[in-house]
């Protein structure tokens, strides 16, 4: 065999040795943009009372595996529905949902979660829609973003979607904290950073902020979970190292927030 011809075969076979590489990287994290890939079960029509559903929204001009609307995804959302479906009575068979604001799917859902929020950055027509989703009677959970900065950022784009929006604090006898679960106590709950550092808070975010945006009926449209991460709370109870007390408040935080989106 020349040289010639070997140098064509190792040629050929390091391509091919690449493109499986390559073939391998889609499998575990490909899809559109590189973003997160799940795969989704041949029942994901199936009828469903409940869909755990995250937002996916544009990073100041950039949607990637990197963009911070896929933090914790999806195994914080996959470990939180388990739990839905085995702690409630809410149907839950159908699997985890990722939702755009591009389309009007987005209308379907009565609960969304997005987190990494100080990063979230909206066209006209998404802002639009998003108000939509809210003014028919959509509930949004926002979750894990820290600080002053932070806080800012997040309510530059709240305001776009809602000019008037005003924001409180929730205090403990709210009715939201009493739908399913007695909630008497809350505390910051912390990423998993906590398990290296013992340290609650991120940033300069020293204090939880549990607070939310109402309609004109009072109804709570948008509920905030500020300097907390309960994705990472959700995600690591299974672990010996993340304390108990953390990932069962942030279960039923959650759970008393979808109870309440399916029943007002």
């Amino acid at each position: 065999m020349s040289l010639l011809m070997k140098l064509a075969r190792l040629f050929l076979a390091s391509v091919l040795i690449l493109l499986a590489s390559a073939a391998l990287w889609a499998l575990q994290f490909g899809g559109r943009y590189g973003e997160p890939e799940y795969s989704f079960p041949d029942d994901r029509e199936k009828p469903s009372e409940f869909h755990f559903s995250r937002l996916r929204y544009n990073s100041y001009g950039f949607r990637g595996f990197r963009g911070a609307w896929s933090q914790d995804f999806p195994r914080a959302d996959n470990d939180c529905l388990i739990v839905i479906r085995r702690l409630t009575r809410i149907d839950a068979p159908a699997p985890l949902n990722v939702v755009d604001l591009e389309s009007n799917r987005v209308l379907e859902y009565p609960w969304i979660y997005a987190v990494g929020v100080n990063t979230w950055s909206f066209t006209d027509e998404e802002a639009s829609r998003l108000r939509e989703y809210l003014a028919r009677g959509g509930f949004l959970m926002v979750d894990h973003f820290h600080g002053e900065d932070d806080w800012q950022r997040f309510m530059a784009g709240m305001l776009q979607v809602l000019p008037e929006a005003v924001v409180q604090d929730l205090p403990d006898d709210d009715p939201i904290y009493g739908v399913l679960y007695n909630i008497d106590e809350k505390f910051q709950i912390p990423g998993e950073q906590y398990v290296a550092t013992g340290r609650t808070y991120e940033k300069d975010g020293y204090t939880p902020r549990w607070r939310a945006i109402r309609d004109k009926r009072r109804r709570i449209i948008v509920a905030i979970c500020a300097n907390m991460h309960l994705g990472d709370a959700w995600e690591w109870a299974n672990t010996g190292e993340y304390p108990e007390k953390f990932s069962g408040l942030a279960f039923r935080v959650v759970i008393n927030y979808i109870a309440y989106a399916m029943s007002h």
